[in-house]
């Protein structure tokens, strides 16, 4: 008998995502437990298995459209089966052209990416990775005409294609090009005059979720200087070494390392906190969310029980699931558990800031670019390297003083690296 398999609820708030890849076709045969579809969601993209053995009858979705929980994706049953009375292949309406081009100008954040939206009513279809190389290109996809399965536009048609004039020309501003590893601003055609640009994807969630943090967390915030002069000089001593084994060694695995002291001590802050019960909930393991910038946004992968790792192990777990979270290849378990978070803002620049929590969290440390300051050490002005450290908290949860201790204890590790080897693995 043939059955409907829906795209399922896949945690942490996913409501929809975009095929990104088909692994079988009507007709072919498929086992229990093989990946079918490939969906990209706001957050990572998934594999989906096959719920049961048969036949595939009737796909549903093709590559590059958006499908929302419970639709129905493929069609599963034994070969040579009638499903007269299962739905058939979705039609493109006008309101998917508007959230296909909607999708487009979100997914174009930056000067050096941007693919302006096109009067013509033709649909690009296209996998995440060509609408990046044509954005890279800088050729606009609803002018590009697909020669791959149902009109879906190939890398081949993307590199055959002239780039967009207004886009090639701000490609080629080197006074406005950003550095690839650094999104900035959205940037909209002027001459077309006010534009309306939805937030869709990865910035609809986050402005969902920042916006419910602050609405609903009293915050306050701690700030101060950290003089970082030994740590700059053990990690210019080992990172040689760690390279030759394959391994980057930022300050990021030091910060986790001292904060992980200062959550064993003050348990409070390593908590999540459930406003419907009124109850804080001390978590036993001590996972750090790390904030990663994308072109897409922010991603916030998780290094699970920092506490039993090494500043290698995570030195060389922050490399990957970065990388990761950039080419949106995160599994949707690498995002899920985190007991406290730490935005690295020092790859930017600035001196202080003011983060947001991640709800259910109870604070999040904010880290920055490590300076000379004049500062007075033994007695005598000298230059120093100093970094600014800011903690946000839930001040329902905890209170000033608390989070001064908290930040005392991160800034003693962090200014003498050798409590460390005493206190951790």
């Amino acid at each position: 008998m043939a059955k409907e398999f829906k795209f399922p609820d896949v945690g942490e708030g996913i409501h929809e995502g975009t095929i990104v890849k088909w692994h079988f076709k009507e007709g072919d045969a498929v086992k229990a437990d093989q990946t079918i579809v490939e969906v990209e969601t706001d957050k990572a993209v998934v594999e989906l298995p096959s719920p049961n053995t048969g036949t595939i009858l009737k796909i549903n979705h093709t590559v590059g459209q958006v499908i929302k929980v419970g639709e129905v994706l493929v069609v599963i049953g034994e070969s040579g089966e009638k499903i007269d009375s299962i739905p058939t292949l979705k039609t493109i309406t006008e309101k998917n052209v508007v959230e296909n081009n909607q999708i487009e100008r979100q997914h174009s954040k930056s000067v050096s990416e941007i693919t302006l939206p096109s009067s013509s009513s033709h649909v690009p279809i296209a996998t995440p990775s060509t609408r990046k190389l044509a954005r890279e290109l800088g050729v606009d996809l609803s002018l590009v005409k697909g020669s791959g399965p149902g009109g879906r536009i190939t890398d081949d048609d993307v590199r055959t294609a002239k780039p967009s004039n207004q886009v090639q020309q701000s490609i080629s501003s080197p006074a406005l090009a950003p550095q690839k590893s650094t999104p900035s601003p959205m940037v909209v055609n002027s001459e077309e005059g006010d534009q309306r640009i939805p937030l869709t994807g990865i910035r609809k969630v986050i402005a969902q979720r920042m916006t419910y943090s602050k609405t609903h967390i009293p915050h306050a915030c701690g700030m101060d200087f950290v003089d970082v002069t030994r740590l700059v000089a053990v990690r210019e001593k080992e990172k040689s070494s760690l390279a030759a084994r394959g391994v980057k060694l930022t300050y990021l695995p030091f910060v986790i390392k001292a904060c992980t002291v200062a959550l064993r001590k003050y348990p409070s802050f390593n908590a999540h906190f459930d406003s419907e019960k009124n109850e804080l909930i001390a978590k036993k393991a001590f996972n750090i969310g790390i904030a990663v910038d994308t072109p897409d946004g922010l991603i916030v992968p998780v290094i699970k029980n920092v506490e039993k790792k090494s500043i290698m192990d995570i030195a060389s777990e922050i490399e990957n699931l970065a990388a990761l979270a950039r080419e949106r290849k995160l599994k949707l378990e690498d995002l899920k558990d985190a007991t406290f978070t730490i935005t690295n803002i020092g790859s930017v620049g600035g001196m202080f800031s003011t983060p947001i929590i991640n709800p259910p969290e109870v604070a999040i440390m904010g880290i920055h670019r490590i300076r000379d300051m004049p500062m007075v050490f033994n007695g005598r002005i000298e230059a120093r390297k100093v970094m600014g450290v800011s903690l946000c908290f839930d001040h329902r949860v905890v209170d000033g003083a608390l989070a001064t201790e908290f930040m005392n204890v991160v800034k003693q590790h962090l200014e003498d690296p050798d409590l460390l080897l005493v206190e951790m693995v």
